[in-house]
């Protein structure tokens, strides 16, 4: 039994040593990891954190776009229908100046016919003038042939 003793003994003070180390190992791996998970449940709590203000960014943005969707229908409507008065005054302003140029048209006429009548009168003053001037030299001869 000598020898039993003698490698038990052995293998004590050979694996013992190498056990404790292990042990002691295994301690700090067992310390590191409760540290990492320690860590990794701050970064999860972290990240959970940030969904949830991603969310609600999201669901700010959504509601942003929907009043930037409303503006811009509301301003389509009023550009359109700003187009409709536009299109009205432009309507009235053509049909205004059709009835200006009938009654420049008109009145253009009603200078011309003017023109017209006071030429007449003119050449009928000179025709009086030429005929009162005949009458005068008519007169001039009748008298000298009477004498």
């Amino acid at each position: 039994m000598e020898i039993k003793e003698v490698l038990r003994t052995a293998i004590q003070d050979w694996i013992v040593p190498e056990l404790d180390k292990i042990r002691l190992e295994n301690a700090e791996i067992r310390s590191t990891l409760q540290l990492t998970n320690k860590r990794l449940d701050d970064i999860q709590a972290q990240l959970i954190d940030q969904s949830r203000r991603i969310d609600e960014t999201h669901k700010r943005i959504d509601e942003t776009n929907q009043r930037i969707d409303r503006v811009h229908d509301d301003l389509l409507a009023r550009i359109d229908e700003t187009h409709k008065r536009i299109d009205r005054v432009h309507d009235d302003l053509l049909a205004r100046m059709d009835e200006t140029n009938r009654r420049i048209d008109h009145t253009n006429a009603r200078l011309d016919r003017l023109y017209e009548v006071i030429v007449r009168r003119e050449e009928h003053w000179r025709l009086e003038g030429r005929v009162a001037h005949l009458e005068e030299i008519v007169d001039n001869l009748r008298q000298r042939a009477a004498a």
